[in-house]
């Protein structure tokens, strides 16, 4: 059974700092990418970040560049997102995502976790 389990969310002041999980199962891991979205009250869901198990390449949505970085450890099956300067904006709940191949960039995904709320106060 594949499962993706998020967590480390929470609520942390504006400034702040916030690592999340996702813990992958059942499936290979190295054999795709996990990337992170989020989804705020009212808003379409917005890719977050991305990252290779492959290959170790990352991408990020532009506003996340230089406060938040994704990292993988393949021997824990465990994608992390290290959010530092959290905003209010920032609020929403946030996912991980698994997609068969090596590319972050056009692609779908076959597997989402439950999902972390994360809340920022101003």
């Amino acid at each position: 059974e594949v499962q993706l389990v998020e967590s480390g969310g929470g609520l942390v002041q504006a400034g702040g700092s916030l690592r999340l999980s996702c813990a992958a199962s059942g499936f290979t891991f190295d054999d795709y990418v996990i990337g992170w979205f989020r989804q705020a009250p009212g808003k379409e869901r917005e890719g977050v970040s991305c990252i290779s198990n492959s290959d170790g390449s990352t991408y990020y949505t532009d506003s996340m560049k230089g406060r938040f970085t994704i990292s993988s450890d393949n021997a824990k099956n465990t994608v992390y997102l290290q959010m530092n300067s959290l905003k209010p904006e920032d609020t929403a709940v946030y996912y991980c995502a698994a997609g068969y191949g090596s590319s972050c960039l056009g692609r779908g995904y076959d597997y989402w976790g439950q999902g972390t709320q994360v809340t920022v106060s101003s």
